[in-house]
């Protein structure tokens, strides 16, 4: 029965990485050059699709991002239910979506329902990751320590706030919105004021 349930597990765990990598090759399918096949192609031509280079990139980032935290769900995942079969299979529903927001947000950099979708997705999809990690958390291995698995928590809760803040400010400043997608400023900014106030922590207990 075990030996069932670790096979369940892996089945699972290689079918979302072929989905995860089926939607990164979408991404680069979408990115086309406007040139008659008569015509010679220029280096005004490579540029002239910027806007799709940089959605290509950040949903690239995304991508790999979600995929990495995947991986350390799972591998520290000892059963799977249900449950997480389900969240799982939502995961995946929001990372194949991915491939179209971003050819929306290429096509339409600037406009505020084309920012806010992404930012909506991405969300989404941090919601999907917390409650994968919220559900297995008393299914997870003993290889990290208790402070490790917090650290851990800090962060999925910190992916959450930055689609929160994304969606919020897609409706005053989609341009803004993108960067702070692609730069995760809210999460760096937390991230760092986090890691800062560890340092004194540790640097008071030297003292």
């Amino acid at each position: 029965m075990e030996d069932k349930k670790n096979l369940e597990l892996e089945r699972l765990i290689f079918f979302s990485d072929a989905v995860v990598s089926i939607a990164i090759t979408l991404l680069a399918l979408g990115i086309k050059i406007n040139v008659a096949d008569e015509n010679h192609i220029t280096f005004a031509n490579l540029l002239q699709p910027w806007r799709k280079y940089l959605a290509f990139l950040l949903s690239f980032i995304n991508i790999a991002g979600f995929w990495q935290t995947h991986h350390t769900i799972f591998s520290l995942t000892r059963k799977l239910d249900r449950t997480m079969f389900v969240m799982n299979l939502t995961w995946l529903f929001f990372i194949v979506i991915l491939p179209f927001t971003t050819s929306i947000i290429s096509a339409h950099f600037s406009d505020t329902p084309a920012i806010f979708l992404y930012s909506l997705n991405i969300f989404l999809l941090s919601v999907m990751q917390k409650l994968l990690w919220d559900h297995g958390d008393d299914t997870v291995s003993e290889s990290y320590s208790v402070e490790k698995l917090q650290q851990i928590d800090v962060m999925f809760t910190l992916n959450l706030s930055n689609g929160i803040v994304a969606i919020i400010v897609s409706f005053f400043s989609p341009l803004v919105a993108f960067i702070i997608l692609f730069f995760q400023i809210p999460l760096l900014v937390v991230a760092s004021l986090y890691t800062a106030a560890k340092k004194r922590k540790s640097n008071v207990k030297a003292d």
